[in-house]
């Protein structure tokens, strides 16, 4: 190998070496830049104590954020007991009376089980009578009053619906 060659390889190391030196002054100069924007007015104790003071609430979050999962839990699990479905339909019991004064009241829970109420009001009186359901359905015949308060406390949305349509005709 002649010098002229081991010259010309050096001369091309020494630019690959500076185009790497620039590269590296760059970086180093952006990260410099970085640094003095996040130490801006803060020495080694005060961004300890800011760090400290973040990790600190991040575990107060984490200890909320673990107790409201819990408290969500507990009341989607009550919340599935209660009584969540009601169907009403108001009827005249007996011929000689006008206003629609009877009434049959269905409440229900998730599951479709609950009671029905009905409540036939006359000139003489007012007689009530109260039916289980259980999973949408009576052990006891139901009247057909009865029967369209049950269903329109299961399917709840259709009839929503369809009140909604007929009010608009």
């Amino acid at each position: 190998m002649e010098i002229a060659d081991v010259v010309v390889v050096l001369g091309i190391t020494q630019i690959i070496l500076l185009i790497v030196t620039i590269s590296i002054t760059i970086k180093y100069n952006k990260l410099r830049q970085s640094y003095r924007a996040f130490m801006r007015g803060r020495d080694g104790k005060n961004l300890e104590h800011m760090l400290s003071v973040k990790f600190t609430e991040m575990d107060e979050l984490s200890r909320l954020t673990k107790k409201n999962h819990q408290e969500i839990r507990e009341v989607t699990r009550k919340m599935t007991a209660h009584y969540q479905k009601i169907g009403i339909v108001k009827y005249d019991a007996f011929l000689e009376m006008g206003g629609k004064l009877s009434f049959a009241l269905t409440m229900l829970d998730e599951k479709n089980s609950g009671w029905i109420m009905n409540v036939m009001h006359s000139r003489d009186g007012s007689y009530t009578y109260l039916k289980e359901i259980v999973k949408g359905e009576s052990y006891i015949a139901l009247a057909e009053e009865e029967t369209e308060s049950l269903e329109r406390a299961i399917y709840q949305e259709a009839y929503d619906v369809r009140m909604v349509l007929q009010a608009k005709k």
